[in-house]
């Protein structure tokens, strides 16, 4: 089992309690110590519990993420984003920038990325059956 980084799609189930997530993730840590997030998804999160003034989910996910890891957008990972924006444009394909530099850190570090982003991902995520 290679190292995964966590989508933010994945990430929000995990703090609604979903059970198939929860299990995926206790399946995961049987093998590593931590989870996996991108800079991307810790911003993505952050910024939509401000907006939401869900100042008690916030301190519960600040907790979560100082038990684990946040992986670091590099220019090594903007790089490949770039390149994959540029790929996907010149075949008519639009995908949210966001994505691009979530998929970008997971290239660059190696990792498989658990997303149930089918549209932008396809269906080849860690949580498709």
């Amino acid at each position: 089992m290679s190292r995964v980084l966590i989508d933010t799609d994945i990430l929000s189930y995990y703090f609604k309690g979903d059970e198939d997530v929860i299990g995926h993730f206790e399946k995961y840590l049987k093998n590593y110590d931590l989870l996996e997030i991108s800079l991307i998804t810790y911003y993505a999160i952050i910024g939509g519990l401000l907006v939401k003034s869900a100042l008690k989910q916030l301190v519960i996910f600040e907790d979560f993420v100082a038990e684990n890891i946040v992986v670091p957008l590099t220019d090594i990972s903007a790089k490949i984003s770039a390149e994959l924006y540029s790929s996907l444009r010149q075949n008519g394909n639009i995908v949210d920038d966001i994505d691009l530099l979530i998929a970008g850190i997971a290239i660059e570090n190696d990792m498989t990325l658990a997303t149930n982003n089918e549209r932008h991902f396809g269906k080849n995520s860690w949580f498709t059956n």
